[in-house]
């Protein structure tokens, strides 16, 4: 979904040793205003809308936590 709307997406995370509750999505946008579209656009999408369903109904996801970061080398 994240590259329908202008962002890249870097791939799933899972650990394979230590924690395993935990998995992380990479993804990253141009600028601070671009993510803040997808948000707005990802709210009206069809295809996102049947995947925030499917997330509460089968409560395959327990917490979102989101995470601002920038290269440390450019």
């Amino acid at each position: 979904m994240v590259n329908k709307f202008e962002g890249t997406h870097h791939g799933y995370w899972l650990p394979y040793e230590g924690a395993n509750n935990i998995a992380i999505a990479l993804f990253s946008f141009p600028s601070l205003k671009a993510y803040e579209e997808y948000r707005m656009k990802i709210a009206q999408d069809e295809d996102c809308q049947k995947a925030f369903k499917f997330k509460e109904e089968t409560r395959c996801i327990k917490s979102i936590e989101r995470s601002f970061m920038k290269p440390l080398l450019e």
